[in-house]
């Protein structure tokens, strides 16, 4: 029988899946192989009926460029009683090629090792995938994804930005990112915004909603100084995960809420709740400020990927090919700078538990330090007696003070 390999994709979208597809797919149809894909992730793979479509180079060659997934995406997470062997022993299957996060990556493992106990020799190589930018991959090698969903929040938010111009209004900008701030903070900082706010800045102090909203008024009040009436502030939805649930709640927000009692954020939007709080805020300080919420979340995981990502996405999907003939199991694909891929086991940057840790900003990064030291404008220590005219105690509002610098 025709050796086969299996790709399945986990998780939510990205920019990159289809070239990563793609690209996986002509290296091994090259190489004499048949290329099954694989609809609705693991649940499919252990189903009676996997859903399941066989490559062929013309398909695999149309969707290279295309956003969005080929293959119908799941977080499913199978129970180790649902493993079986059937799909792998009746295709004839040498690799499973999985395109996710470490929750995907991880689940991978765990079948590799059910495989071989089971007597079934297959590898399994990971390709990171995630526009957080949050995965501990090599210095300098972003998440692929990335930088397209960055690319086009920075179109977003320069669109936003000319409109507060335009009307001279405020918007306060939320930004996905999990408990990582890298989108909010990159397309923070290519846009020039007034006021970046991310997870990582909370490293004296704890998260909360109250310092949030002075951060952001220590920007409009600031900007109301230098003679500008408008701005924008981006907020990276990472905070939410730094924070209590008793916190969120307080919020005032009508949550729904899971089954361990905890608030459902995923049905709310985070841009409204950061600009409600503002509002209320700014009406108990008189200051005649109007802002409006924008959300930067789904619409940024489909769009066609950058010309990055098309270049880095198929040089991951070659990597899988070398991996694979190198004998490599039960590692993430890279691929550096110079294009030279190399694995990188989930072993080596996971914790106890199997979770891998996410990687955040550096804040002690230079990068960073520039674009905080020298790219928001926020009040300090120079501003409080010309800022007395709005705020009847601007200390409360310096921003090295609110985050405890």
């Amino acid at each position: 029988m025709q050796p086969s390999i299996v790709i399945l994709a986990g998780g939510g979208p990205a920019p990159g899946i289809n070239t990563v597809i793609s690209s996986v797919a002509k290296v091994f149809l090259k190489s004499g192989f048949k290329v099954i894909g694989l609809h609705g992730g693991y649940k499919s793979l252990f189903s009676e009926h996997p859903e399941m479509v066989e490559f062929d180079f013309a398909f695999a060659d149309d969707i290279q460029k295309q956003g969005g997934s080929a293959l119908q995406m799941s977080r499913y997470k199978p129970k180790d009683t649902e493993f079986s062997t059937k799909f792998f022993t009746q295709n004839n299957v040498k690799l499973l090629v999985t395109i996710g996060g470490d929750d995907t990556a991880s689940t991978a493992n765990r079948i590799s090792i059910f495989l071989a106990e089971n007597k079934v020799k297959i590898q399994n190589i990971h390709v990171p995938k995630t526009i957080d930018n949050d995965l501990p991959l090599p210095e300098g090698s972003p998440t692929f994804g990335y930088y397209s969903a960055k690319d086009e929040g920075v179109r977003i938010a320069q669109t936003v930005y000319e409109d507060a111009r335009t009307s001279g209004n405020w918007f306060v900008v939320s930004a996905m990112g999990r408990e990582a701030g890298h989108l909010a903070f990159g397309i923070g900082a290519a846009c020039h915004l007034p006021m970046i706010i991310i997870p990582e800045m909370f490293n004296k102090t704890p998260v909360t909603f109250d310092k949030i909203t002075r951060l952001i008024i220590s920007s409009m009040v600031k900007r109301k100084i230098l003679g500008i009436k408008y701005g924008v502030a981006i907020v990276s939805e990472g905070v939410f995960h730094f924070m209590t649930d008793e916190e969120i709640v307080s919020s005032g927000v009508n949550f729904t809420f899971d089954d361990h009692g905890h608030p459902e954020l995923g049905n709310v939007s985070k841009a409204h709740i950061y600009n409600m709080l503002l509002q209320y805020k700014l009406k108990e300080l008189n200051l005649n400020i109007k802002s409006r919420p924008v959300e930067l979340g789904y619409e940024l995981r489909c769009v066609r990927p950058t010309a990055f990502d098309l270049m880095y996405c198929a040089l991951l999907g070659y990597g899988v090919k070398e991996l694979f003939d190198q004998g490599i199991s039960g590692a993430m694909v890279t691929s550096d700078p110079a294009g030279i891929s190399a694995p990188l086991y989930l072993k080596d940057v996971a914790d106890a538990n199997g979770k891998v840790k996410p990687r955040l900003v550096d804040m002690e990064g230079e990068k960073t330090k520039m674009v905080f030291n020298n790219g928001i404008q926020c009040i300090g220590s120079e501003d409080y007696e010309v800022a007395k005219k709005y705020l009847p105690d601007p200390e409360e509002y310096d921003f090295k003070k609110i985050l405890n610098w």
